[in-house]
């Protein structure tokens, strides 16, 4: 079965005119309290309980859409809804930030927050990176792992900046265009 979708204009045109809309979001606390959709309430993914929420829901005949940063989380969590025989469940294409983009409203904090997939990449490159600098120090006949330590150093660098050079390049390629 596939997973019924919602561009982020149409759930905002389905809000202005049904303010009894249900809307989650599967993002981590510190990503919601960072920005999130004004009516949209936390729920993160890696605590998703379907039939509390379920249960708890004011309309449960009505659809419950879900959403996320991007759309991929809420994709899982859907599938568990629809696992679980809730059939009335919907995700938010293009995620929260699709929202921002579009000029939605939103609330946001004043307190910085990085995002879950700057931390992935500060991780592993972090990760990558200590690696090679043991090596080295070690058994410097391994210094060959230098281009690891690169990548690691670049996966730091694009968490800590959110810019990728690897990126960039890999966007120029014609494949790409």
């Amino acid at each position: 079965m596939s997973l019924s979708t919602i561009t982020v204009e149409e759930l905002n045109s389905k809000k202005a005119s049904d303010d009894s809309l249900e809307l989650i979001d599967v993002r981590t606390p510190a990503e919601y309290q960072a920005v999130h959709v004004a009516f949209a309430e936390n729920h993160p993914l890696d605590k998703l309980n379907v039939t509390t929420i379920n249960e708890s829901r004011s309309n449960p005949d009505q659809p419950l859409y879900v959403i996320c940063k991007m759309g991929g989380r809420s994709a899982k969590a859907c599938q568990q809804f629809v696992d679980a025989g809730m059939t009335n469940v919907v995700n938010v294409e293009g995620g929260t930030d699709a929202w921002v983009k579009a000029g939605f409203q939103v609330q946001r904090s004043d307190k910085k927050v990085i995002a879950l997939d700057r931390q992935v990449r500060m991780t592993a490159g972090s990760l990558v990176l200590a690696g090679v600098l043991v090596a080295a120090i070690v058994e410097p006949a391994w210094i060959g792992l230098a281009i690891a330590g690169f990548i690691g150093g670049g996966l730091v660098f694009s968490g800590l900046t959110d810019t990728c050079g690897m990126g960039m390049a890999l966007s120029k390629m014609p494949w790409n265009k």
